[in-house]
Formats: structure tokens, C-alpha cells, sequence
């Protein structure tokens, strides 16, 4: 274990969207997939969702044993089972109080975020991208009623009422098409503590003012004060589409939830980004090597 170069086990594979850790270039472990190799490994990484009925092979001594995972534990309820999780020596995953914390930003959300807002061209003030069918969070009922009170333009399959204007090049025309509205619905799979992905920090690289629904201290991943529209903070459908129309129709009012890309971002976020310097892959390298980094 206290190997120049420990060698890391990927025992189950992540999805095909996820960058792999085979491909990360750390130079302080080597990674492999070869279950070959299962004996000499200092480290086996699990990644949970995909384990299913997998057969977990038997622990070799002095060997650490790595949960890695960046779905909601509502999706998967085993993540949170505490008998499970004791067979794990090291947690990676978007939860705070993990061993490696692996968040949905990082080195480069500090300076994307600040990127200056673009004119708003489009007529419907807001944006809405789903097309998954996940939804423990009730989001499909809100955004339908949401939709029948403010004007929403819905690109996903879910929902959907408006097409791409072009050929669809993955989030680089999300970030287009999103960067034209003045609100951008960023609703969550699942409502989980610290589980604030993506889609909240691509609206606020576009220039979209987000309006969340999701983790309950997503306070806490904001780069800023009054930059974003909590979800939770109105009755319902009815008093969010009104506060949303009243925006839309005073200028004045809604450049305030883009001021802050002008005052720069708070100690607090900054500190935070700071924190996760270097990839999430080899800051796992770093914790098995006993390389000390800053608390997050």
C-alpha cells in the first residue's frame, strides 16, 4: 500500500458516457481493468451502479476496497445501506462527506462560470432540457404545470414543444440555445443531499439565471449570492410562474441575478474549486499514496 505506484483494480466499469479511470493519466498510480490482476492490486475501485449481481471477489490482506459512484443514492438506495457500504475502505463520490469528494465541478467551473451573459434573443423566458425518465423529484408534474402559466421552451423528449435549431452537437448546443433565455429549469432526478450536478453550473457558465429544484443545500454549491432562483422558496407552480413573468417583464430586476458575474465569486466557492485541483482519479492516487491535500 505504500507502493511509489499503487496498482488500482477497475473491478466493474462505469457507464459509456463517464470518462474511465483507465484513461486518466495519474502519474502517482497505475489503473487497470485486468481482474487478473486482482492479487497485486493495492486498490480495487467498484463502480456501484453498474455492480449489480456482480460477484464481489474475496479481500485480499492489506488491500482497500474503493465504492465510486456519481448517482443519486435515491436512484441507488444501496449507496446509503450501511452494511453494504462497511465492506468499503474509501468513498468516491459527489456526497461532501467522502473520502475522495468528487462533485459536479471543478478546476475550470471558477473561470467558466464567470463568463460574461449573452443577450437574451429568444421570446419564452425560460429553457428546459429533459429527456431522461428518471424523476423521483417530481419534477415532470412541476414543470408541466410550471409550463401552463409561463412560457417554456422544452428541447428533451420530455415535454418537449420546441426543436433543435440544428444539428444536435451534445452540450455544445445546450450551451448555445441556453445561453439566449433568461432562465434555464434545472430540475433533478432525485431531491439528495450535496447531489447538485452539472446542469446547475452549465446554466450559470451560459448566462442563464437557473431556477433549482433539487438538493436541499444547494446553497452551498452557489459561486455566488442572488444567482440563482430556489424552486422551494415558493408556494407552488402558480406563485414561481408569477415571480418569473414579473422578472421577465423588469429588466432592471432580473440583471440582478447576473450582477455577481461582475463582483466575482465568494470566498467560499472559490475555496472550494481550490480544493479539487487535479483530477478526480488522481486525487483517489493521492489519498492511497497518504498525499495530504486540502480539506474541501
Amino acid at each position: 500500500m505504500s507502493a511509489a505506484r499503487p496498482l488500482v483494480l477497475l473491478y466493474t466499469p462505469p457507464f459509456p458516457r463517464m470518462q474511465s479511470p483507465i484513461d486518466a493519466d495519474c502519474p502517482g498510480c497505475v489503473y487497470t481493468d485486468d481482474r487478473g490482476r486482482l492479487g497485486e492490486a493495492a486498490a480495487v475501485l467498484f463502480h456501484i451502479p453498474t455492480l449489480g449481481g456482480t460477484d464481489m471477489p474475496p479481500k485480499r490482506p492489506g488491500q482497500r476496497w474503493v465504492a465510486w459512484s456519481m448517482e443519486s443514492d435515491v436512484h441507488y438506495p444501496v449507496l446509503a445501506d450501511p452494511d453494504f457500504m462497511r465492506r468499503f475502505d474509501v468513498t468516491m463520490t459527489y456526497r461532501r462527506d467522502s473520502t475522495v469528494w468528487c462533485p459536479y465541478f471543478g478546476p475550470g467551473t471558477d473561470a467558466a462560470v464567470l463568463a460574461p451573459p449573452r443577450p437574451k434573443t429568444e421570446r419564452s423566458p425560460a429553457v428546459y432540457f429533459q429527456s431522461s425518465r428518471f424523476d423521483r423529484s417530481g419534477r415532470v408534474a412541476y414543470v408541466a404545470a410550471l409550463m401552463r402559466r409561463v412560457k417554456v421552451d422544452s428541447y428533451g423528449a420530455v415535454l418537449h414543444n420546441r426543436d433543435l435549431p440544428g444539428p444536435d452537437r451534445g452540450r455544445d448546443s445546450l450551451m448555445d440555445i441556453v445561453a439566449r433565455y433568461k432562465f434555464t429549469l434545472v430540475f433533478e432526478n432525485s431531491i439528495a443531499e450535496d447531489y447538485v450536478t452539472d446542469k446547475l453550473f452549465d446554466a450559470l457558465a451560459a448566462g442563464s439565471v437557473p431556477v433549482y429544484l433539487g438538493a436541499p443545500n444547494a446553497a452551498d454549491y452557489l459561486p455566488a449570492e442572488r444567482c440563482a432562483i430556489d424552486v422551494r422558496a415558493f408556494s407552488g407552480p402558480a406563485e414561481l410562474a408569477e415571480y418569473l413573468n414579473w422578472l421577465d417583464a423588469h429588466d432592471d430586476a432580473y440583471r440582478e441575478y447576473l450582477a455577481w458575474k461582475t463582483r466575482g465569486l465568494s470566498a467560499r466557492f472559490a475555496s472550494l474549486v481550490e480544493s479539487l485541483r487535479g483530477p478526480a482519479f488522481c486525487r483517489l492516487c493521492d489519498h492511497l499514496r497518504g498525499v495530504r491535500r486540502p480539506a474541501p
